[in-house]
């Protein structure tokens, strides 16, 4: 019961959902219907999910001001094998949300001496499992559901980055990278108010980018929570079709956004009957192999490189969009 009432009114937020349908129901909407359910709907999430928002950037980054760069590095530089791609892809989870935020960092470590694949290791967790999209998959699909994706995206990045070392990939990487070289430059350490301030811009710029994709997901959550009928869904998401994954990872890679802007369209497609496989796959899909990530992306790599971290990517997109539809009936 505990756990409930934490999963469905802190995380969940379900109280603010009743004090919003309150108040239209008083303003004379009628809540029950697709506008005033399209109203509610676009309310309520943009708020809880600004909210977690804030609450979770301000958190990371106040994490993060204890891991900077120099400090990241060294802290690889210390793990071999396996291990160190174990903790590349743990480093990953306490970066910024989105690949176009960690290609920087990836470019970074590489251009420092570390193994590439560590750093593959690195730049697939990032964009793929942070500990946003752990609270937040918590409280709209729940722990088990939340716990499972993250160690499943920790597995795909350090098998993706353990491969992409055995192949001996290095001389994909665009020389400019290698001549680079590296400056290293110990961070001044940080007072706890200079902590908490870091944290507060940190949370405010973060707020500022994704903001305009918040409400263009929750727009789009709106409309398909209310106005799309659950039989298409179900006919083109849901378990008759068995290509559902594939199609929810290709609809995904044109898109640039972060989990936050995909999370109300995920909410809205899997009440609508689409399976939970699907609805992550396409998650997953927009938050790591965007179109503009890869133009990004290909400014470091060679294409050979490229089309390898795309292919580890969706392989192992559709593989867990695939394991989660066989489970669906025992974690939901």
């Amino acid at each position: 019961m505990i756990w409930d009432f934490i999963q469905n009114q802190i995380l969940g937020m379900k109280w603010l959902n009743a004090l919003i349908g309150s108040l239209l129901t008083k303003l004379g909407i009628d809540i029950t219907g697709r506008i005033g359910g399209s109203i509610q709907f676009f309310f309520y999430d943009v708020l809880k999910i600004v909210i977690l928002l804030c609450l979770l950037i301000f958190l990371i980054c106040y994490i993060q001001s204890y891991f900077p760069p120099e400090r990241s590095k060294k802290i690889l530089g210390n793990f071999h094998g396996i291990w160190a791609n174990c903790i590349a892809a743990l480093l990953g989870t306490v970066t910024p949300f989105c690949s176009c935020s960690s290609i920087p960092l990836f470019i970074g470590f590489t251009s420092a001496g570390l193994p590439l694949g560590v750093t593959f290791s690195f730049l697939i967790s990032s964009p793929m499992v942070d500990l946003g999209s752990l609270l937040l998959l918590m409280s709209i699909f729940g722990a088990k559901v939340a716990v499972i994706y993250v160690i499943v995206g920790l597995i795909i990045a350090v098998a993706g980055g353990t491969l992409t070392e055995k192949l001996h990939m290095e001389p994909y990487v665009e020389s400019f990278i290698y001549k680079a070289g590296n400056i290293d430059i110990e961070t001044p350490g940080l007072t706890q108010k200079e902590r908490l301030i870091y944290a507060k811009e940190q949370m405010a710029s973060t707020l500022k980018k994704v903001f305009p994709y918040i409400l263009i997901g929750v727009g789009i959550g709106a409309v398909i929570h209310n106005w799309i009928p659950e039989e298409w869904v179900e006919t083109v998401l849901g378990g008759n079709n068995p290509f559902g994954v594939i199609l929810a990872a290709l609809i995904g890679v044109p898109m640039y956004a972060d989990i936050f802007g995909t999370i109300p369209i995920a909410e809205a497609l899997l009440s609508k009957g689409a399976l939970l496989g699907v609805v992550l796959s396409f998650m997953m899909a927009v938050t790591t192999l965007s179109l503009p990530s890869m133009i990004m992306l290909r400014k470091a790599v060679k294409p050979k490189l490229l089309a390898l971290f795309i292919a580890i990517c969706t392989i192992g997109i559709i593989a867990v969009g695939y394991l989660f539809n066989v489970i669906q009936p025992f974690i939901l």
